[in-house]
Order: structure tokens, then C-alpha cells, then sequence
């Protein structure tokens, strides 16, 4: 046994003895990642990117690629365990010094491919406010993947999305920095689980590092144009916190630019903030064509070799897709480093940091996976569990006046109508319900309500399909299953709605509306879903409107029309039982909007932290949120009293507040506390969140909260970009949502 292979040994003597005894070729080609199913014999029919149970691989293929370099990562291999472990021998036994691959994959609410358990999408977790619900669906993700084979994710997604015309919003916590920082590292710690050799532990890859969110035009990859302080205070937290709370050992770089700066490029970004302010363990890696458009998109270059110089020798570790073939990757570093323009220990620092991830993972002694343990781990009973607790939780009652919850004694007749009712979203970047039936509203109602008649029509649909285009195009890691047609039949669906008691809209987004590469310069309902709303509203049924969807809604007219309205996101498998819960009063929703909901499509930015100086109206009239950050009713209500500040330091404040269950409902409060900085010299946002709690209260039942705010509530960026606590009076609100001020006082510091 040669030294980097005796498990008695540290990790780091083992790497020396290991660097020690590679060639250039072989160190630089543990950075890169290059994809499963295009050397399998036989991909899954239901899946492109999953190879078949059945399938072997081109071993000659693989041969001829890698086995003079070996690789380090594969993506695009979901299937079962005895599959990886078939193209995992190869590099374990047939390649020089038997260095394993990691198994990359995408997991942002359920591990990719088509056995994992589809949970919520992320907006949904960000919609509970409870960072240990988000903990619990981390812990989800990681089991499934490791028992699966795959060691890393490409997940969370940490940007803070404040353009909700961007498709990729529903991937985010949202639009505010402090509640996306608490998920961000309660989600990692728990995909981590303390100790990434574990069997149901994984690699967390947060992405998209830094400024993604805000892109111009709310286009995918467009610039960002955002200045110091606002990217060290709103953007650059959250990946902090998933980095030093959550402990992430890698990062995924984001294609834009910020103020100019290719972020793929910027030795500042990569290096000065990333790996030594941040301290990242583990590897910065490039996203899909990332490094190609670097000459494509931002003409920094002129040909692919300047541009592959240009990106190592800033920081980035380790290529994330197939912008050129495995050979141009070594070829060309092998090149840069004999002419001097690269330094060997910049190619020695990346491949020590990817092969001590190796060695943490524990793949030098388990190289492969347990080819059964997964048929008792994925989508198991408990999985499934998580997500309905997830989906319960998550459901925002955004209106009601006093239809909801549905007293079924009083129904003869629902009218059960829109493009989602008989059919449950579940958004991108999951796995696909091929092994599992996914039941819809229209299920879970005839389930619930055995004594109605439910008379169901789409009446609509989401609008034309049409082709991906832009940056994705050509991308084939995102999922772009065929939606069913739906033709518009607006006329029968309100003729059936005439003689119901109750008519009920399930609609809002779907796979071609929602997503990457799928944003929108509106965001009215997609399709006619608005014009059918409205004319069902004519006939003087009362219309409840449920929200299945990726982004913020331009629901203007619809709140006007609607006796009742209530936000999902993408509910996952167990959606449509979280939203029948709901209505039929089986759970008293309770959660709250990671977004602020604007008037119209052209009210944009809207998130509630923006700065003093913007008015609220404009000529066509209110210029606020309609639904502010932080809303959501309940069946029940409550009052707070008591606030309660004490100093606990210099600049420390110990925070009291008591609430109180006053209706007749069982209910959960979010209690959300505010900071506002009165007297600063640099503008601040007259309001931000500093903490929250969600409270299970009974009937009459009243509870006093505790809150402790330390010095980064009270922080801000001066003039000379320094962190500091300027003296001066805060004032200190507790909430039912941004706009909703229960109690308030002040404290000077």
C-alpha cells in the first residue's frame, strides 16, 4: 500500500505523498467535470441525462479520454448505484494512480434525475420562515443523493432575486438578505451533516456566487449593475453565511458581470473575498459555458486559450461544463504553465483542494455505493413526510373574506377551474415523476370532499409553447418535458361554472413560464388564466384563487375579483395536499411572502428594503406592494404586547415581545423584528429584517418571544466602506410583516 492510500495516515501527509508521485496531466485533470451519459451504452428513456439500469460504458472511449489524465468530477450520470459504480471502476482500476470521480448533481428541491422526492421548490421553503424546516429538506436531499452515488450538488441557489421578472427566481429564498442568509446556512449544515464521509451526507455547491439576482432586464446572465455597498451589504452576506455558518466547501461562479467586473475573472470576487475572506475549503467552479462566454458574451478575449489563462489565473479551480473537450483543457494549462504565464502551484493549489475533497468523502476506502441501500432511502415514507410538512407550511393565505375556510355542509357544487387543477406543478430542477403519481387538486378534493360534486374544466392554458432560447439553449441538464397542450375554452369552463357554489381557479405557472431561461417582461397570469378569472367572477359565484408558481404575480385585478386567494409556489409532490388542507381548514395557513407582490409589471424593483428617496405613487396611481415582504393571514388572529428592549452589550439589544392567539383557530404567527437606523450618515432602507420566529399558538394561548440582536443588526457600510456601528438611535419594530408594525421603540447605541 503506497502512502496516499493508507486511511492510517492525515489527510494532508496522504495528499503530499499523492501530489507527489502526478504529472501535470493528471493534476490538471482532476479539474474538470465532464458528463456520464455521453459514454454509456444506453440512456433512460424517460430522462436524457440518466443513464438505463442496464447500461454499460465505452470503456475505450473513456480510456482514450482520461486514462492518461483521470478526471475529477462526473455530472449528468443520475440512474441507480450499480451504474456509477460501473463507470467509477474504471477510474479506480484501469487509470494510473486509481483516483476516484466525485458524482456531481442537481438538487435544488429533490435530487435530479427520476427517483428522488420532490419537494417544494425553494421559494416555498423561504415561505415557511423556519430555517429547521429548510434543514430538514437538506437532510432529505443529501440521503438521497448519497444513496444514489452522488457525492456533491449543485445547490442551494444563495441569490438574493430582486428582479422577479427573472425566471430563475423560483429557485431562491427570496428577495431579502437576512432570511436567505438563515436558510442558506441551516440547508447547507444539514446537505453537510457535520462530516461529508457519511453515507447520507453530500458536498454542498452554492450558487450562483455573487451578484446573479438582479440581472438588467431581469434576463438571465445579464450584467448587474450594483455598487460596493450594496453588494457587500445585501448580496455577498448570504454566501457568507453558507460558507462560514453553513460551511459549504464550494461555490459555483455566476456567468455575469457586476459593474463591469466578469466575476469568472475577478481575482477580487474569486480570491481576495471567496477563498480568504470567506475561507472556501473546497473549489470555486466555472457554471455551464461560464468560461466560454468570457470571449463569447463579455469579449474579454479573442480565442479560447487567452480566455482559459485568463480565468485560472484568477482563482477559478475547476471547470463546471463542456465548453471544450478534455484534451484542449489539459493541453492548454499543460502549455500556459511551460511558457511561465501560469504558475504550476496556481495548478497545485486547485488539485490539492479537489482531491482533499476526495479524501474528506472517504472515496480512497468506499470508492462505490451500496447498490440496495436506496430502495429503503429514496422517497421513503419520512421523505415524503418533509414534503408535505414542507407544503403545508408554505401555503400564504394572501386574501379572504370569510369564504375559507370551505364549510363542505353548505357545497353541492365546486367548480374546480384553471390549467393546474388536474395537474400538479412542481417546477425545475427536481426529479421527474416517473416512478411516482403525483396527485392533483382535483384528487386530493374528491378525496377530502366525498359529498361534493366536483365539475372540472381547464378553460385555459399558460399561453403558446415556445422554445427555449438564449443562454440555455442548448443546455441539457434542464429538464424540458413536453407540457401537455391545453386549448383555451374559456365560454365552457364559465358555463360550468354557473351553478356551482363555490368556484375554485388552481393556475399560475408551469415548466415554459417559469424557470431558467423563462423570463418574462410581464408578470400578469401567463396565457388568458386573468381574462377567464375575471369573467368567472361576472357570474357572481364566489371565485378562490390558488396560486401554483414560480415568481412574484402581478395579481391586481385578480384581488379585486377574488373572495380569497392563496399563494403555493411549486408545492412538490405533496402540493396538492398541503392546498386541500387549506381550504378545507385541515391546517391554518400560515405562511409568509419571501417576495413583496407588485401592482403591476411595471413596478419594478418593489422589495421592501429599498432605500428612502423613492415615492410610492405614480400617474397611474399606488406605487407600493400590494403584498408586502413578510404577509400572509391566518384563520385565526393575534395581538402582541410588551416589547421589551435591553441593552446586552456595547451593541447588543436583548429583544421581549409577548403574543397572543385570539380567535377561535389553532394558528402559527411569524413574528418578524425590524431595524431601523435613525440617524446614520449613509443611507440606509427604513426598515430591515433582523430576526423572526414562527409560533405554534393554541386558542387564547399567548407565548413571550426572545430575540437577540448583536452588532450585525445594527451595522451598516460608512462612507469609507467600513463596518462599523455608528452611534445614534435605532428604532426597533415588531412585526406581522413589513408593513404591519405591531409594537415599536427605540434604543440609542
Amino acid at each position: 500500500m503506497l502512502p496516499y492510500q493508507d486511511p492510517a495516515l492525515g489527510i494532508e501527509e496522504r495528499l503530499d505523498d499523492l501530489m507527489g508521485r502526478m504529472t501535470l496531466r493528471e493534476k490538471i485533470g482532476q479539474l474538470d467535470l465532464k458528463f456520464g451519459n455521453e459514454y454509456c451504452t444506453k440512456i433512460d428513456p424517460h430522462h436524457r441525462l440518466s443513464v438505463h439500469p442496464d447500461s454499460e460504458y465505452d470503456y475505450e472511449k473513456l480510456a482514450a479520454d482520461f486514462g492518461e489524465s483521470g478526471l475529477g468530477c462526473i455530472h449528468d450520470n443520475y440512474s441507480v448505484p450499480a451504474v456509477m459504480n460501473r463507470i467509477q471502476r474504471f477510474f479506480v482500476e484501469q487509470t494510473r494512480l486509481g483516483i476516484p470521480v466525485i458524482f456531481t448533481g442537481e438538487a435544488l428541491h429533490g435530487i435530479c434525475g427520476t427517483r428522488g422526492t420532490i419537494l417544494p421548490n425553494p421559494t416555498a421553503w423561504a415561505a415557511t420562515f423556519d430555517p429547521a424546516l429548510g434543514a430538514k429538506a437538506g437532510r432529505v436531499i443529501a440521503s438521497e443523493a448519497r444513496a444514489l452515488g452522488i457525492h456533491e450538488i449543485l445547490a442551494p441557489n444563495l441569490d438574493v432575486a430582486r428582479d422577479p421578472r427573472w425566471g430563475r427566481t423560483e429557485e431562491t429564498f427570496g428577495e431579502d438578505t437576512y432570511l436567505s442568509s438563515r436558510f442558506a446556512a441551516a440547508v447547507i449544515a444539514a446537505e453537510q451533516n457535520g462530516d461529508i464521509a457519511r453515507d447520507d451526507a453530500v458536498i454542498a455547491e452554492p450558487k450562483h456566487y455573487v451578484v446573479h439576482g438582479i440581472p438588467e432586464g431581469g434576463v438571465n446572465c445579464a450584467p448587474a449593475r450594483a455598487g460596493i455597498r450594496e453588494i457587500e451589504s445585501c448580496y455577498l452576506p448570504v454566501f457568507e453565511a453558507g460558507i462560514k455558518e453553513g460551511g459549504a466547501y464550494d461555490a459555483m461562479v455566476s456567468y455575469n458581470s457586476i459593474d463591469g467586473d466578469v466575476v469568472i475573472t475577478s481575482e477580487h470576487y474569486l480570491k481576495t473575498v471567496l477563498k480568504e475572506r470567506f475561507g472556501l475549503r473546497g473549489i470555486c467552479r466555472s457554471d455551464w459555458s461560464g468560461v466560454e462566454r468570457v470571449k463569447t458574451t463579455h469579449h474579454l478575449t479573442e480565442d479560447d486559450r487567452e480566455t482559459i489563462y485568463l480565468t485560472k489565473k484568477n482563482g477559478l479551480d475547476c471547470l463546471g461544463g463542456c465548453e471544450c473537450s478534455h484534451a484542449f483543457w489539459v493541453d492548454t494549462l499543460c502549455a500556459l504553465v511551460a511558457e511561465g504565464r501560469i504558475d504550476e502551484e496556481n495548478i497545485n493549489d486547485s488539485c490539492r483542494r479537489i482531491l482533499r475533497l476526495k479524501y474528506l468523502l472517504g472515496l480512497f476506502e468506499h470508492p462505490y455505493t451500496d447498490e440496495t441501500k436506496w430502495e429503503r432511502v429514496v422517497h421513503s415514507p419520512a421523505h415524503r413526510a418533509t414534503a408535505l410538512e414542507l407544503a403545508e407550511k408554505s401555503v400564504t393565505l394572501l386574501k379572504n373574506d370569510g369564504v375559507l375556510p370551505l364549510k363542505p355542509e353548505r357545497l353541492r357544487r365546486i367548480a374546480l377551474i384553471g390549467p393546474s387543477g388536474a395537474k400538479q406543478q412542481i417546477g425545475n430542477y427536481s426529479s421527474l415523476p416517473v416512478y411516482v403519481e403525483i396527485p392533483s387538486v382535483l384528487d386530493e378534493l374528491q378525496t377530502a370532499l366525498p359529498g361534493v360534486e366536483i365539475a372540472q374544466a381547464d378553460g385555459c392554458g399558460f399561453g403558446e409553447e415556445k422554445e427555449i432560447t438564449g443562454i440555455a439553449a442548448d443546455q441539457p441538464h434542464l429538464r424540458q418535458e413536453k407540457q401537455r397542450q391545453i386549448e383555451d375554452a374559456l365560454d365552457a369552463a364559465v358555463a360550468l361554472a354557473q351553478d356551482a357554489d363555490l368556484i375554485l381557479f388552481v393556475g399560475g405557472d408551469n415548466e415554459l413560464t417559469s424557470g431558467e431561461c423563462h423570463d418574462r417582461s410581464e408578470l400578469t397570469l401567463p396565457g388568458r388564466q386573468r381574462e377567464l378569472i375575471l369573467r368567472l367572477a361576472q357570474t357572481g359565484v364566489p371565485v378562490v384563487l390558488v396560486l401554483e408558481n414560480g415568481r412574484p404575480m402581478d395579481l391586481s385585478e385578480e384581488s379585486d375579483a377574488c373572495a380569497a386567494i392563496i399563494e403555493t409556489w411549486f408545492g412538490g409532490e405533496c402540493g396538492a395536499a398541503a392546498i386541500v388542507g387549506a381550504l378545507t381548514g385541515r391546517i391554518n395557513p400560515a405562511g409568509r411572502l419571501p417576495y413583496s407582490l407588485p401592482r403591476s409589471s411595471g413596478m419594478i424593483p418593489c422589495y421592501y428594503s429599498m432605500h428612502s428617496g423613492k415615492s410610492n405613487s405614480y400617474a397611474e396611481g399606488e406605487g407600493s406592494a400590494l403584498y408586502p415582504f413578510g404577509f400572509g393571514l391566518s384563520y385565526t388572529t393575534f395581538a402582541y404586547s410588551d416589547l421589551v428592549l435591553t441593552r446586552a452589550g456595547e451593541t447588543d439589544v436583548d429583544v421581549r415581545v409577548t403574543v397572543e392567539n385570539t380567535g377561535s383557530f389553532a394558528g402559527e404567527e411569524v413574528v418578524q423584528i425590524y431595524v431601523e437606523d435613525c440617524e446614520s450618515t449613509v443611507v440606509t432602507p427604513p426598515l430591515l429584517l433582523k430576526a423572526f420566529r414562527r409560533v405554534a399558538l393554541a386558542p387564547g394561548e399567548k407565548q413571550t418571544l426572545s430575540f437577540r440582536l448583536d452588532r450585525s443588526a445594527f451595522r451598516l457600510m460608512n462612507a469609507r466602506y467600513e463596518w462599523v456601528v455608528e452611534p445614534g438611535k435605532f428604532r426597533i419594530c415588531a412585526a406581522a410583516s413589513s408593513r404591519d408594525i405591531r409594537l415599536e421603540a427605540c434604543i440609542a447605541l
